[in-house]
């Protein structure tokens, strides 16, 4: 099925998902005929969809390097593609062009790399586009909106002969590396019980009545897989995270970093058996995501427990965001920060190192090397994703899951089995 931009806002989910699976299908049996991927020319040409202020941030960010160009931004906000022109072009002296259409945009023949950063629920449909045209991928975790989809980009990935990287920047910064390194050398012991958190204080988003979308938005756009729904404002920008059709909670958006730290320090694959507790404890408002939230990981010998609060003010260890390592010689907290070791005989310690524009920088490097695998690679992000997802699934269903880890199902649950495919 072929849709036009026309036909959107008439484009059921199933019909989204099976187009999907199509491209998917296509991918997986050498699709295009590529045989190489893009050679990158004297300035490797980006494109980036999603012009959020994360999206902004990491445009702005390849335009200052000396060998990318930002030669073309997507977003469905006019006012955000006027602002990203004008920033983009002060910073790399061109301005890029702007597309409503991230399908108009990846027809352009002269892109070699393309930065996914829109909500949540765009991921897998763009990622999927992205890869079918052969060009490099950078996409923001998580890396799609169900574990459907997470498993449906690393498969397509996986064969596709690009460089995929998943946004998990903490894995380039010095001290993060140093504090994996330290855990994985038996420093601490033995380590039964890991522990990441975000705790911040966020803004109630309140009750909104349904209005008409703000001139120069295209909403049937923004609102692309998701069911449709009339527009109110604190479903749209910075807002929604907190509902269940576009995003995944705080856990998807703190959860896929820290709790990333645990599983790469500790080797970790799939947990066996997750559970949930929590809700929405202090906000009076329309968000769907719980305010408050508990989630054990359990493995054969450490559990690995993420807790969020999104109204506190002091967070575990005494930070705001952070992952723990509680060993039997002593416990390791690492944050943005720096990390810290306590209770052990030599209580050794690091500051901050730079870690986000490494992470770009490792993106670009491994294109024009002609490829490689980088610490946040597609699987990385494919499985602290899915971690999060079942996390979420759990809370929904109201009972711990299950997990075959094999096959990457829920045993006898069709409730939270039917969640992992419709976000």
């Amino acid at each position: 099925m072929t849709v036009s931009a026309g036909d959107q806002s008439s484009y059921s989910r199933r019909e989204f998902l099976e187009s999907s699976s199509r491209n998917a299908a296509c991918l997986t049996v050498g699709m295009m005929g590529l045989k190489d991927v893009r050679s990158p020319i004297d300035r490797l040409q980006v494109g980036v969809i999603g012009l959020g202020v994360h999206g902004l941030e990491l445009a702005k960010s390849f335009a200052e390097m000396k060998d990318v160009q930002v030669a073309a931004i997507c977003d469905v906000d006019a006012s955000r593609l006027a602002v990203g022109q004008a920033d983009l072009k002060e910073i790399q002296h061109s301005r890029p062009l702007a597309f409503s259409d991230h399908q108009m945009m990846l027809d352009r023949p002269d892109l070699d790399a393309v930065v996914v950063a829109t909500p949540d629920h765009w991921h897998a449909q763009q990622a999927l586009d992205v890869l079918q045209i052969g060009r490099h991928l950078y996409l923001e975790t998580p890396t799609a909106h169900t574990v459907e989809d997470v498993d449906r980009i690393n498969r397509v990935a996986a064969k596709s002969g690009c460089v995929v990287q998943a946004g998990l920047p903490q894995r380039h910064g010095a001290h993060f590396q140093s504090a994996v390194e330290l855990v994985q050398s038996g420093f601490l012991g033995r380590v039964p019980l890991a522990r990441a958190w975000a705790v911040h204080q966020r803004k109630s988003i309140g009750y909104c009545a349904e209005s008409t979308p703000p001139r120069g938005v295209d909403y049937e756009r923004w609102l692309g897989p998701a069911r449709q729904r009339p527009f109110a404002a604190n479903r749209f920008h910075g807002d929604w995270n907190w509902f269940w059709d576009y995003g995944s909670g705080e856990l998807g958006k703190w959860g896929t970093h820290n709790l990333d730290l645990a599983f790469w320090a500790l080797k970790l694959g799939l947990p066996k058996r997750v559970s949930s507790t929590g809700g929405i404890r202090t906000f009076r408002d329309d968000r769907e995501t719980p305010d408050t939230l508990t989630v054990a990981y359990e493995y054969p010998s450490v559990d690995i427990v993420w807790e969020h609060r999104q109204w506190g003010t002091r967070g575990i260890e005494g930070r705001t965001s952070g992952t723990a390592f509680y060993g039997e010689r002593g416990t390791l907290v690492v944050d943005r920060s720096g990390w810290k070791v306590y209770g052990h005989r030599d209580e050794r310690f690091a500051g901050a190192s730079e870690f986000k524009l490494s992470a770009l920088r490792s993106f670009v490097n491994s294109i024009t090397a002609g490829g490689g695998h980088s610490r946040d690679s597609i699987e990385s992000g494919s499985l602290v994703s899915t971690a999060c997802h079942l996390g979420n699934i759990s809370y929904r269903v109201g009972r711990a899951l299950d997990i075959d880890t094999k096959r990457l199902r829920v045993k006898d649950d069709p409730e939270a089995t039917l969640l992992m495919s419709s976000g």
